[in-house]
């Protein structure tokens, strides 16, 4: 059995410790909302699974509480900010918000934004703009940490490298959001605490060898994470993963060839305004089209029909927002300490997940 907690709760939560923490309220409430989202959507490391590590880096002052953003660079169509460490949650949406003006304007948009904290999951950012008819893709590297090797070598190099994408059809939009790694290192945190082998061989020992085993990475000498496509194909996902690295940090002019900053990120963001390019209709045209040969192709035996990228957190995600949204076990008690510091009350469960 599983408590459930309701969505606007747990915001109002979050919010509060935020603002105990020293956040103005209105950056306060958008990392709130990008963290629930995370969870809505079933990605429980990047939900409030993050906000004890983003209360620690506001109270310690590796997260800016108030900074101005520096506009670096404008030329219309693309800008680059430096986010002078910020709540990561509240830059993204800063820039998606200033991405759908521009794009309206220009077409398209591009923002490169440096020296972000940590901006929790992609994939939360994402309907805010399909909604609107925006194409949007979302990339994020952390030029201050390694943890996934080259392919064809051992050593950590890049960070898992997400990619993110959000595209608009006449019905529920497609929505992307994968790692250029095997597995992230959030989950392999996860599985290492609770001394669970993870379900592929998705890392590599140190001496090159695959394994399921969450405590190579953590052992000496490191493990790392293996690129998408693992052993036999991972130059795939490391060419990717290279790709999203010069995106985020060289278009942004800060990443690692500089001196490292503590945990955060480099984000890349586009916007596409359909109607600037072959037209509304008939880009939907297209996308209904793709998202139609997709559901009628003939599944897999024992396989139901085929589904698209987002489909199930889609799907996750309204059943939770009207029934309530069940949290991983670890989650309330890693926030337990800074509730008490801050004497706040935590939100009670709604009703109890009974298993059929």
């Amino acid at each position: 059995m599983t408590d459930l907690y309701g969505s606007t709760a747990l915001i109002d939560y979050a919010t509060s410790l935020f603002v105990a923490a020293g956040l103005p309220r209105d950056r306060a409430e958008v990392g709130a909302v990008i963290l629930v989202e995370g969870d809505l959507s079933d990605r429980s490391t990047h939900g409030l699974a993050l906000l004890p590590n983003y209360l620690e880096a506001l109270a310690n002052r590796s997260m800016a509480r108030n900074a101005e953003i520096t506009v670096v660079s404008d030329n219309g169509a693309s800008a680059v900010w430096d986010g002078q460490r910020n709540l990561g949650p509240w830059l993204v949406h800063q820039g998606v918000g200033l991405g759908m003006d521009r794009a309206r304007k220009h077409g398209s948009f591009c923002l490169a934004i440096r020296r972000s904290h940590h901006i929790a999951a992609l994939s939360a950012y994402l309907r805010r703009a399909t909604e609107a008819g925006f194409l949007i893709v979302i990339t994020s590297s952390d030029p201050s940490t390694a943890s996934v090797a080259p392919a064809g070598g051992t050593e950590a190099m890049i960070t898992p490298n997400p990619l993110a994408a959000g595209i608009p059809t006449s019905d529920t939009p497609v929505l992307i959001d994968i790692s250029m790694s095997t597995t992230t290192n959030a989950l392999t945190a996860r599985h290492h605490k609770e001394g669970r082998p993870l379900p592929h061989p998705w890392l590599l020992s140190a001496l090159g060898e695959a394994t399921t085993d969450a405590s190579t990475f953590f052992a000496e000498p490191k493990g790392s994470i293996l690129p998408l496509g693992g052993l036999e194909l991972g130059y795939k996902g490391f060419a990717m993963g290279l790709l999203i690295d010069v995106l985020t940090s060289a278009l942004g002019g800060f990443g690692r060839a500089d001196s490292s900053e503590g945990w955060g990120a480099s984000v890349f963001l586009q916007l596409f305004w359909p109607p600037a390019f072959g037209g509304r209709e008939a880009f939907l045209r297209q996308t209904d089209h793709l998202v139609g040969l997709a559901r009628s192709n003939r599944p897999v035996p024992g396989g139901g029909q085929v589904r698209l990228p987002g489909d199930r957190a889609s799907a996750l995600r309204s059943e939770r927002l009207a029934k309530g949204l069940p949290l991983h076990s670890s989650i309330l008690p890693a926030i337990e300490p800074w509730r008490q510091k801050y004497n706040l009350v935590a939100p009670s469960p709604i009703a109890v997940h009974r298993p059929a």
